[in-house]
């Protein structure tokens, strides 16, 4: 029931508000030399800057005559909510009106006679906040409302966009794997007729000489002969009618095959294009760190060191230098270490440690980042940071008689892999630097890898030290990092290391995308199928460590002028990263805005069989393999520092 008015014309002086204060008042003489009351207690909703409409009830008849007779001045104290102090004030009494049907219940004009301005400022400020507190808020409330909605209709039409891109790049990537399909078939059936018909002229010229010469006889066989001659001149124009119309086919799909081709060079374009995207939205702004896994709750917040590695050469190729820098700052500036070394990974909210270990790898492929950056971006704000991290891995090959790199300051296995990015890291420095500390030191670390861990004849790479294992990124990150070249000055076969890999570690698994369809997928597992219990994964992030191999290989070949060998591998690279686009998965998180990315391998929660785990989720976005899809896409090779 809305409330009535009783002020009438005398509305338009004042400010209304929805609730009370109370205030104070007693009367005093009009020369203000004496109080004729004591103190009385009214309350006020009506505010103006001359004055306040003054609320009483159960005001006595002998005051109310006072008033209403004007014989009496008005003492005030205002009490402003949430102030600490009243505002004190002298009134006079401007008008004075009974509540209808309300007993002894007043209404009361009062003018200000003396008040300070700054108070009266105060009660003005008070009013006006109040009096536009609901109207503000509530605008607010609309406008955050509105802005929520657009902003959700847009992350849901990003998503909806998202999710059709990576559907439509599934569908042509599926079909164009049935159009290749399709031309082999029609290429062996081809072949087998162009055999045929070879047989078939070989057969008739066989038998046109063996006609010539008893041609002058004029025998039953030589017309038993021109028969033949007939007859197989009759096969051959069937067989050749039927391979122009096999000619004819293979042409028309080779048509559709190079269509599909260019739509899938778009649609592959555009989802890296968006894998980038997702690598970007999801660092955070204060501490620059990316989470390395999203979808799996129980990491959720952890940055591994070495995916921040990544993400920084990531930003790097795309000249997105002030992303880069962000997280090279926290590791320059804020990032915890332990015995001159930096962790394997910290919280991402708020960079503190997130696990208390410092493996050799993590900060090796940190200082590998550093210097692709400074590379690329001629900052070199950053390089006293790599050279510290290059001194720590120093002294821990100091401490090895080899010349070996061990996990850690305080482990006491040896890692191959640590020991290839060791070399790639100490080479590029000295390419930067100049300086002999670091060609001794990539030098022996190369020793140390032919002295251990290329020294058997039957397994081309071990894991480590005395460590026969197999690991499939040893292998790509051998190519990767010393070199067709270089492996084959060392006496080693570059070729026969990825087709190692290849015979040994090359997978298909089933991969169920998170609208539930299952699909195959060809692509490198952790370790040999023959080692592990579990069947076959493919690792994003492997695999697309040896696309970059078998790139590598090309490029080896193409200098050599081995143009068809240099294909063959080019070929396999492509084929492996078209087999990593049907994993590409969007974003499962509302903030990654339905996103491309790639989960970490086929199977969530399974041994690796190198002692630890693929994370949890069956739409979990990895850093690591997104950022090398990225890599091998483009052809960049991060244990690599181009000219």
């Amino acid at each position: 029931m809305p409330q009535k008015d009783y002020l009438g014309k005398e509305r338009r002086n004042y400010i209304r508000l929805d609730s009370v204060f109370p205030v104070q008042f007693r009367l005093m003489s009009l020369d203000a030399k004496s109080f004729l009351s004591d103190w009385q207690q009214g309350f006020t909703n009506n505010i103006g800057k001359g004055g306040i409409c003054l609320a009483v009830n159960n005001l006595s008849s002998e005051l109310t005559q006072k008033l209403k007779n004007q014989q009496a001045k008005i003492s005030l104290d205002i009490n402003i909510p949430l102030s600490k102090n009243p505002v004190s004030a002298f009134a006079n009494i401007a008008w004075i009106r009974e509540v209808p049907g309300e007993a002894n219940q007043y209404l009361i004009g009062l003018t200000y006679e003396k008040i300070d301005r700054q108070e009266k400022s105060r009660i003005m400020r008070y009013a006006w906040t109040k009096r536009l507190f609901a109207p503000v808020v509530l605008s607010i409330v609309i406008i955050l409302g509105v802005g929520f909605t657009i902003n959700s209709l847009i992350t849901v039409k990003l998503i909806k966009g998202n999710r059709a891109l990576v559907a439509q790049l599934l569908k042509i990537l599926q079909e164009s794997s049935v159009a290749k399909q399709t031309v082999k078939e029609i290429t062996r059936e081809r072949q087998d007729l162009q055999l045929k018909i070879q047989s078939l002229e070989l057969r008739m010229r066989t038998v046109g000489e063996e006609r010539s010469k008893l041609e002058t006889a004029k025998t039953d066989e030589t017309k038993q002969l021109n028969l033949l001659i007939e007859k197989l001149a009759q096969e051959k124009n069937t067989l050749q009618e039927e391979l122009i119309a096999v000619q004819n086919k293979e042409n028309t799909v080779t048509e559709e095959l190079l269509r599909l081709d260019k739509r899938k060079a778009v649609l592959q374009k555009a989802n890296i294009d968006k894998m980038y995207q997702w690598l970007k939205i999801h660092q955070n702004p204060r501490t620059g760190l990316v989470m390395s896994f999203e979808g799996d709750k129980d990491i959720a917040n952890w940055a591994f060191t070495y995916d921040q590695a990544l993400l920084i050469q990531a930003y790097t190729n795309f000249s997105d230098f002030e992303r880069a820098k962000k997280i090279l700052d926290f590791f320059a500036q804020k990032a915890k270490r332990i015995d001159g070394k930096f962790l394997n990974a910290y919280y991402v909210n708020d960079g503190s440690p997130a696990e208390y270990v410092n493996h050799s790898g993590p900060n090796i492929w940190l200082g590998i980042a550093i210097l692709q950056y400074t590379k690329k971006s001629q900052d070199a704000n950053y390089l006293n940071l790599a050279e510290e991290i290059a001194r720590e891995i120093v002294s821990l090959q100091n401490e090895d008689k080899d010349g070996g790199i061990r996990g850690g300051s305080n482990i006491e296995w040896y890692s191959t892999e640590h020991n290839l990015d060791a070399y790639a890291f100490f080479n590029m420095l000295y390419k930067i630097t100049n300086k002999a500390l670091y060609l001794g030191a990539r030098d022996k670390t190369l020793n140390w890898l032919v002295q251990h861990t290329y020294d058997n004849v039957d397994v081309p790479i071990k894991r480590g030290k005395g460590d026969s294992t197999i690991a499939t990124d040893t292998y790509a990150w051998s190519i990767a990092a010393i070199g067709p070249e270089k492996l084959e000055e060392l006496g080693m076969n570059p070729d026969r290391i990825v087709e190692f890999a290849e015979q040994n570690c090359r997978v298909e698994a089933s991969f169920t995308r998170p609208e539930g369809q299952v699909i195959k997928i060809t692509g490198f597992d952790f370790a040999p199928l023959r080692h592990v219990a579990r069947g076959g994964v493919v690792s994003s992030e492997w695999t697309a460590q040896m696309v970059l191999a078998f790139k590598a290989m090309a490029n080896f070949y193409y200098k050599k002028g081995l143009i068809a060998k240099a294909r063959s591998y080019d070929l396999k690279a492509d084929t492996y990263l078209s087999e990593l686009g049907n994993m590409v998965v969007t974003s499962p998180s509302p903030s990654g805005q339905g996103e491309s990315c790639l989960p970490y391998a086929t199977q969530d929660f399974v041994d690796t069989g190198h002692g630890w785990m693929t994370p949890k989720g069956k739409s979990t976005g990895s850093v690591a393999g997104t950022a090398y899809t990225i890599f091998a896409y483009y052809n960049y090779n991060p244990l690599e520092l181009k000219e």
